[in-house]
């Protein structure tokens, strides 16, 4: 929001703007497209456009963005101006300063991110629910494909736990479908499973090739602008896809944030912006609707190299995101 004041809202410190970027970059996210709104409100001003590229740019790159694969684009969203074209009257005084792309074009240069279709199926929930299609009813269970394919008829294990479902419908934007790959948002109508197993945070995979349940793993993690620093034994909420789970963190190591070299080993106390190598251990379940009481303090989960979907964790406190990261080991 390039409006006067708005930007240094968001950018300045507690916004959202700085904990967005940090959030989005510490899950995976490479590529930027940065749409530089609202422009129209400072009267198409170029130097207020280099000015919030200036800031968000010395920003990304602390955080770890490239600079080639961060661009820019002032838009004014409300009046369609620069976002797919500018075409229009209202951006006359916009096309005297700018002629590179527009918003859309900037989006379709994007490079898609490869799918993980021959790794092993892995399907986190996020939620189950009593369905009903023109060939069928029963349960079913939401989620995104992380890794992998399915198709109707497979067996599959249902994580933490000891039960396998059947796949019996597989089914996406209201349409039937026989298989579904990686990437894929997806209804599954199972079979041959009590529905009081399934629960959201469960995870299905193949019986042979099962994922890790864990209850204490390393990370590594990049801290948000916290106002409280973590120290060894903070009680923090670990968040991994649909399940929230209490934890104690220690830290083990501070590292430099472009290099990863590490800085100081065994530190007492991580304070905001650092990035930091921490052991997680788990305390137990918030899920309290599940009848499986003694497996839930434990999580499916792998590395971030054995799989980038299901090795990503966030960590809040008291309401707040405190930091994210990607799992580096499991302890067994």
């Amino acid at each position: 929001d390039a409006t006067t004041g708005e930007f240094e809202a968001g950018f300045d410190k507690g916004g959202q703007t700085r904990e967005h970027l940090l959030l989005v970059r510490s899950l995976g996210v490479q590529q930027l497209v940065v749409a530089v709104n609202k422009l129209d409100n400072v009267e198409w001003s170029k130097d207020r456009f280099d000015e919030i590229v200036e800031s968000l740019s010395a920003f990304l790159t602390q955080s770890g963005f490239q600079t080639a694969k961060t661009t820019y684009a002032p838009v004014a969203g409300f009046l369609g101006v620069n976002l797919v074209d500018r075409s229009m009257p209202e951006a006359t005084e916009l096309s005297r300063w700018y002629t590179g792309p527009t918003l859309v074009e900037l989006l379709d240069r994007l490079e898609p991110p490869g799918r993980g279709i021959d790794a092993p199926f892995r399907f986190p929930v996020t939620n189950v629910f009593r369905g009903q299609t023109a060939t069928s009813s029963g349960f079913a269970v939401a989620g995104r494909i992380c890794s992998g394919v399915v198709q109707v008829g497979e067996r599959v294990r249902v994580l933490p736990g000891d039960e396998s479902a059947v796949i019996k419908i597989i089914e996406s934007d209201g349409e039937s479908l026989p298989w579904a790959a990686a990437g894929s948002s997806v209804h599954l109508y199972l079979s041959a499973i009590d529905p009081i197993h399934l629960s959201i945070g469960s995870v299905l995979c193949p019986p042979t090739s099962l994922v890790p349940i864990v209850s204490s793993f390393v990370a590594q993690v990049i801290l948000f602008d916290i106002q409280i620093p973590l120290t060894i034994g903070a009680s923090v909420e670990l968040f991994h896809h649909a399940r929230n789970i209490p934890a104690t963190i220690t830290p083990l190591e501070i590292l430099d944030r472009v290099s990863g070299a590490v800085i100081k080993t065994n530190p007492r106390v991580l304070s905001k912006g650092m990035a930091a190598k921490v052991r997680i251990t788990l305390r137990g379940s918030t899920i309290s609707e599940s009848s499986v009481s003694s497996s839930m303090a434990k999580l499916p989960l792998e590395t971030f190299k054995t799989n980038k979907d299901m090795g990503r964790v966030l960590l809040r406190r008291s309401g707040e995101t405190v930091a994210a990261g990607i799992v580096l080991s499991i302890d067994t």
